[in-house]
């Protein structure tokens, strides 16, 4: 068994940014601007904008954020989205997602310019990415595709089963992994809540994606020897051993089926890392399409 390190591929990926974005900047360019729109004070939304932001600062990108409080209007949110997407000297946004209530969170994806759609959840990118054009696809599938690709794992001809069918990871990877590219070319099932005989499709998988959000739902007896284990989930469950209260827990019983794998990803340091570093790219791309 080998893990598939996202921590370590991660880095390696900030390295390569970093040195890129030097490279512009002694030939006269600008550092490429990202710009995340955060609303409200969740707590899990919060960090996840720190850790943009950081990212940001390591590889010598601009990073700024603009906050409302959970009252901002639909309409003004809008405004700002406009701003955003009117701004020469913005390479790339986001706002962060979940949205309050009162906001429709369709109306303000539809209003970002896919240009700038760094997090690639416009309808535009996600349609240009299942014809196999160029789009920016969304993190954490972009994610797993680089680690796939960096380790070198076959995938062509192979079974893939997807489990989840989210427009966030299940239902692009499932695009993603059949398209006529490298990696790719697999033949993908995607498995739901109501799929039935699930253990017997899971068996068949040389490569299984747990996009589930289910603590320890893949257990040993579902996984055949030999397979990759991607594991998407992260569930915060409480632990008496963690100074914070909790531990991020996946989809898999890692102790169990990381002995019949040949790959798999830990949580956390697997899916996760890669899915931050992947935003970086996505907005490098979207940086070298306005100079």
């Amino acid at each position: 068994m080998q893990l598939l390190d996202g921590k370590a591929t991660a880095r390696s990926i900030k390295d390569e940014i970093a040195d890129e974005v030097q490279l512009m900047k002694k030939g006269g360019l600008r550092e490429p601007h990202l710009v995340a729109v955060l609303v409200g004070h969740d707590g899990g939304s919060e960090s996840y904008v720190a850790y943009k932001i950081k990212d940001c600062e390591e590889v010598g990108f601009k990073s700024s954020l603009i906050r409302y409080e959970d009252d901002v209007t639909e309409e003004e949110l809008l405004k700002c989205v406009d701003r955003l997407n009117n701004d020469p000297e913005v390479d790339g946004f986001i706002v962060q997602l979940p949205l309050p209530k009162h906001i429709s969170e369709e109306k303000v994806t539809l209003a970002i310019d896919p240009s700038k759609d760094v997090d690639g959840f416009h309808p535009q990118n996600v349609g240009q990415m299942a014809m196999g054009l160029p789009a920016f696809v969304s993190a954490t599938p972009q994610g797993i595709m680089e680690l796939i690709k960096r380790y070198d794992i076959e995938t062509s001809g192979k079974h893939v089963v997807v489990l989840g069918r989210s427009n966030i990871v299940g239902r692009p990877m499932s695009i993603l992994l059949s398209l006529k590219n490298n990696p790719g070319n697999a033949t993908v099932t995607v498995c739901h809540s109501r799929t039935k005989n699930l253990k017997e499709i899971c068996l068949q998988a040389d490569i299984l994606i747990a996009a589930l959000g289910s603590p320890h739902f893949v257990t040993a007896d579902m996984v055949k020897d030999g397979a990759v284990v991607i594991d998407v989930g992260t569930t915060r469950l409480p632990s008496d051993k963690t100074k914070s209260g909790f531990k991020l827990t996946g989809d898999v019983v890692f102790d169990d089926v990381s002995a019949k794998c040949s790959y798999i990803t830990p949580v956390p340091g697997g899916v996760g890392p890669m899915t931050r570093a992947s935003l970086l790219i996505n907005t490098l791309k979207a940086a070298k399409s306005r100079m």
